[in-house]
């Protein structure tokens, strides 16, 4: 086997098992522990034969480990970019504005988002509000628009029983 294609084959393989294992950590906070071992094994099949192939060619290069470590690298940046993308979640959306007035909460309400809004002791709005991942954007923009200064505080869901949710 020439050094360039080992290289190739061990970079690739190392993106593909990284990936998965970003995926399947993703998977691992939400709950969802089947798939996760299900992906576990193939990841681990996957890094074995990477490794093995690695350790044991008779071509002593610098770019071996280059190619692993760049797998590696580049398999940590596609894994969140597929998460990110295409496992479904919901965020938490918490913002404190004092800025922010029954007014604007009816226009966030309009533009489809469920909200709970608490007033507190400084006349400051304390908003809840629970989204899809992929409105998140949209909300932020829209909240920055009302006060570019607003507090905002995002975090991932885990579980949702009733409620409205975008």
């Amino acid at each position: 086997m020439n050094l360039f294609y080992l290289c190739i084959k061990i970079f690739g393989a190392r993106i593909i098992d990284v990936s998965m294992n970003t995926i399947r950590t993703v998977y691992i906070v939400k709950g969802k522990r089947m798939i996760s071992t299900i992906i576990a094994f193939f990841e681990v099949l996957i890094w074995f034969e990477v490794a093995r192939t690695a350790l044991n060619t008779e071509i002593n290069s610098f770019f071996i480990p280059i190619s692993y470590a760049g797998g590696y690298a580049t398999g940590t940046y596609i894994g969140t970019l597929i998460s990110t993308k295409f496992i479904k979640g919901h965020y938490t959306v918490t913002v404190i504005s004092n800025k922010i007035n029954q007014n604007k909460i009816k226009e966030i309400k309009k533009a489809g988002f469920g909200i709970t809004s608490i007033q507190t002791e400084t006349n400051s709005k304390y908003l809840i509000i629970e989204i899809n991942k992929k409105e998140l954007n949209n909300l932020k923009v829209l909240i920055k628009s009302f006060d570019a200064n607003a507090f905002i505080y995002i975090n991932e869901t885990k579980t949702i029983e009733n409620g409205y949710i975008k």
